[in-house]
């Protein structure tokens, strides 16, 4: 394949796994914040889903970012900053979606106090990442 049309590939690729991690990060804190029993459990339904499909498709956009940078995962300026975000939040990402599916099947009730705000900061977190990763990604653009 031409590198333009794998940058263009991981242009698509990437803007689905970071919106949905904004979303689902956004389901999770808002399901603490809501005092109706079935909105929140619908907020972590919506949660579950979207995190589950962001690392989904993270993997693609994994693979088109390795295959346009040929198999460079680190790198130096925008490309190096842009990996410094992408790296960690692929990770993290990947161990949410990870906790998330075992949990469902191995945790019957939600834990209680402080323990509950450990997912959904972690969430915030991986979000965050996956914006700094798209920011630095749209420098790069900037400068071709």
């Amino acid at each position: 394949m031409t590198p333009s049309l794998w940058f263009a590939m991981h242009g698509a690729a990437a803007h689905f796994p970071l919106a949905l991690t904004v979303c689902s990060a956004l389901c999770d804190g808002g399901a603490l914040v809501v005092r109706d029993a079935a909105t929140a459990q619908s907020l972590r339904s919506a949660g579950y889903w979207t995190i589950l499909l962001a690392a989904g498709g993270s993997l693609f956009a994994v693979a088109s970012g390795l295959a346009m940078a040929r198999g460079a995962m680190l790198g130096a300026g925008d490309l190096g900053a842009h990996h410094r975000f992408v790296w960690p939040a692929f990770t993290l990402l990947a161990g949410l979606a990870t906790w998330r599916f075992l949990g469902r099947f191995l945790v019957r009730e939600l834990p209680a106090g402080r323990a509950r705000l450990v997912y959904p900061l972690l969430a915030a977190l991986a979000a965050a990442l996956m914006l700094g990763a798209g920011y630095y990604g749209g420098e790069m653009l900037g400068a071709a």
